[in-house]
């Protein structure tokens, strides 16, 4: 009893009771007995073990598992539906109440101890309470000799862990599963530490890469000098983002030196504090995508013009830069070859968002364009059957089109266009250092199935004027500053570079964009067409 004792002058508490200062006081108090001291000091022990869910026991040492006969058993062994004289006279024995599977393995274990001469160990085991519920316990037992008789005793405690034991193993189960999941994905997974450096894999990972898991551990998966690289780790190591979820593109070599396009999908792993501690991200091998990707591209760039058309009395250049393999904008010229002198038509559109979805859409658009283009009607007929028919096609799925249709008649004197919501073209006159938008109203096709569309027109044009038509991926991108390329740049390029061929005035174009944003990978599709009249 001397622990417990201790116990109690320490003011220790447990979920029932608490020594209060009082008692402890009057167990100090110098007109105490000792044997009141000690009466009191037990009173207080048998009230504390009455309530816990600690029970305490002694029993005979003895090879022999008939004769350890328990010689203590602390009361509240009624906690399991036993009562304590049951074990001391005999009528249970301990190992009665032990859950029959458990048995055998813990009488193997006790064994061992005595074999090795190990005199503290711990067990864990089930036993059956007289209700026939089965309970989880720990069994923390050492050995004991008596000074006098030298007898020898186990004595220790058993503590109901029961509900600590079902938490436990649901917790473990639950991380097998989803160990499981994350070995049996088909995706990448990485766990790193805060320097990116790799310390758990899954075997995707070791397929995707073609190393070992040894020779993988302790590295980084991807190129220290690479954007994406930079872009993890500045996350990682800026707390104030421990939650920032980051989804980039790039690429990771593989041990035969091929690098696999792979798309990371990272998060940071954090304390209870917040304090990002490493990442985890899915590595998803993008190869058959861009593959299938790459082969829409060349599909796609088979649609836009194949050649510049030669044309009396223009000078005519188009470009068309998508941000991924394929995209939503779209150009094409109208002109018939055989007839010197016809009327000539440059069309500029930009489906809403981007990828295989516009890509897909803007197929569509040309095709019913062309189609239509080459019967009777003028301009406005034109755009009017084009929007009806492409609102039925879009009308469930929020997408549209914006469109700017030119044409140049035949003399070259004369322009008209349909704007349907568009930015307007630009029209410059170095002559007089001067630009005009060519504006006009107009809502953007596939959103209002009945909108009345207006032709717009502008005469004495001169040589030397140029236009320039534009999807807003030109303008609108930015460096890593977050700072836009902005039409006022784009017309700056456009009155120095006015003299120049209208293949050199594009060129000049796109050669001060990528100035601009550094190599920084496009947002949007990017479309440009110059028409110079000479």
């Amino acid at each position: 009893m001397r622990w417990i004792a201790g116990c109690i002058r320490c003011g220790i508490v447990d979920r029932y009771h608490i020594v209060t200062y009082n008692e402890v006081m009057t167990l100090n108090h110098p007109t105490i007995s000792q044997k009141d001291k000690r009466s009191h000091e037990l009173q207080l022990a048998e009230l504390i073990i009455e309530n816990s869910p600690v029970i305490l026991f002694r029993r005979l040492a003895s090879d022999d598992p008939n004769l350890r006969k328990m010689v203590y058993v602390s009361p509240n062994i009624s906690r399991f539906g036993y009562r304590a004289e049951d074990f001391l006279n005999g009528t249970i024995m301990f190992r009665d109440i032990v859950y029959p599977q458990d048995s055998e393995r813990t009488l193997k274990e006790i064994k061992h101890f005595v074999d090795e001469n190990i005199e503290t160990y711990t067990q864990f085991y089930r036993i059956v309470t007289h209700q026939g519920d089965i309970r989880w316990v720990e069994d923390r037992t050492s050995i004991f000799v008596e000074d006098e008789t030298k007898a020898r005793y186990h004595q220790g405690m058993v503590i109901d862990i029961h509900d600590r034991k079902i938490a436990e193993d649901k917790l473990r189960e639950s991380e097998e599963k989803y160990r499981k999941i994350v070995e049996t994905t088909g995706e990448g997974f990485l766990l790193m530490d805060k320097n990116l450096k790799i310390v758990d894999l899954n075997s995707a990972y070791t397929k995707m890469v073609g190393s070992s898991r040894s020779e993988l551990i302790g590295q980084a998966p991807f190129a220290e000098y690479s954007n994406e690289f930079r872009q993890l780790l500045t996350a990682s190591r800026n707390q104030t983002t421990c939650h920032q979820h980051l989804e980039v593109e790039c690429e990771i070599k593989t041990r035969s030196q091929r690098n696999v396009p792979v798309l990371v999908q990272a998060n940071a792993l954090c304390s209870d504090t917040d304090k990002r501690i490493g990442n985890m991200a899915f590595v998803t091998d993008l190869t058959s995508q861009k593959q299938a990707l790459s082969l829409a591209g060349e599909v796609q760039r088979s649609l836009l013009p194949k050649k510049t058309p030669v044309i009396e009395g223009l000078d005519i250049a188009g470009r068309n830069i998508p941000c991924d393999e394929v995209g939503g904008d779209y150009f094409d010229y109208l002109w018939d070859d055989d007839i010197p002198g016809c009327r000539f038509t440059i069309i500029i559109g930009d489906i809403s968002g981007h990828g295989v979805a516009s890509a897909l859409l803007m197929s569509s658009a040309r095709a019913f364009l062309r189609m239509r283009a080459s019967q009777t009607g003028d301009i406005v007929d034109i755009i009017t059957d084009m929007n009806r028919h492409m609102t039925k096609d879009v009308l469930d799925t929020g997408r549209f089109m914006t469109l700017f249709y030119l044409s140049i008649e035949k003399n070259r004197s004369h322009i008209k266009w349909v704007r349907a919501g568009h930015d307007p073209a630009m029209f410059y006159s170095p002559e007089l250092d001067q630009f005009e938008e060519l504006k006009g109203p107009g809502l953007a096709l596939g959103v209002y199935e009945n909108f009345s569309y207006q032709q717009q027109h502008k005469n004495t044009i001169k040589t030397g004027q140029l236009i320039v038509l534009a999807t807003d991926g030109i303008w609108e991108g930015t460096n890593s500053q977050g700072e836009m390329f902005g039409k006022n740049r784009l017309k700056k390029i456009i009155r120095q570079t006015a003299s120049y061929s209208a293949e050199k005035i594009l060129a000049e174009i796109f050669q001060a964009y990528h100035a601009f944003t550094r190599g920084m990978k496009p947002e949007d599709d990017m479309t440009v067409v110059v028409v110079k009249f000479i």
